[in-house]
């Protein structure tokens, strides 16, 4: 069963519930699962932003910052995120191609429309999700979503996949472990770690911010680390 990871921002207590119980009829219908945050402040989201939501169900009349401003800085760090405006403001959601927003439901939301704008989200990440990959835990295999890993730490041939689920060793080599993420936005920013550009939410003289952890960019890296993180975010 396929596990989304949602977010709902949105100040009013009834429609976050409204959401949620949607999201739950979805789940039972569709036989996906859905791992859901809340948050009534948006201030309190963009603090607690990590990049790691599929699907983010935003408000555009929110207090402190507005929808759309909060989608500006979504997309700041973060390209791959769904993002759905739910909204009574149908003349600035119609504007959500400027934030790479997927679509809006207009508010009161009614199951079937919300229904039929999550199945297009769900196939839209699918066909862009990336490939998964399978590690060597002792005697037993395991796959990984290659979304889903922050970074990887290798050390001579241990290596530890630091994913939004938790960490997983293997036993493995570094060329092999780029190899077999290849086509996924990784780059080193040392000899040790392979990180994950989509995760990446902050870059200092010689660090990188990973979903909140800080690792060392070294010197002989940065250089083409910095220049991986530019197309990334470029969309190339």
């Amino acid at each position: 069963m396929e596990l989304f990871r949602v977010c709902i921002v949105e100040d009013s207590a009834a429609a976050r519930e409204k959401l949620r119980a949607f999201l739950a009829v979805y789940e039972e219908e569709h036989d996906c699962r859905f791992s859901v945050s809340e948050f009534a402040d948006p201030l309190d989201f963009l603090e607690k932003f990590r990049n790691n939501f599929d699907f983010i169900f935003l408000d555009i009349d929110l207090p402190y910052m507005d929808g759309m401003e909060i989608a500006r800085r979504i997309r700041a760090t973060d390209k791959q995120a769904i993002v759905i405006f739910v909204t009574n403001m149908v003349q600035y959601a119609v504007k959500g191609y400027e934030v790479e927003a997927l679509d809006f439901i207009v508010k009161p939301v009614q199951y079937a429309t919300f229904a039929m704008k999550l199945e297009r989200a769900v196939g839209r990440f699918q066909a862009h999700r990336g490939k998964d990959i399978w590690i060597c835990e002792g005697n037993s295999r395991r796959r990984l979503r290659t979304l889903d890993i922050k970074y990887v730490e290798v050390s001579h041939h241990n290596v530890i996949y630091h994913t939004v689920e938790g960490d997983y060793k293997a036993y493995d080599q570094l060329k092999n472990v780029c190899a077999s993420l290849a086509d996924a936005p990784f780059a080193l920013c040392n000899r040790c770690f392979l990180v994950n550009l989509h995760y990446v939410t902050a870059i200092g003289d010689y660090s990188v911010t990973v979903a909140g952890e800080e690792l060392q960019i070294s010197r002989s890296k940065k250089k083409d680390f910095l220049k991986s993180l530019n197309e990334y975010l470029g969309g190339k």
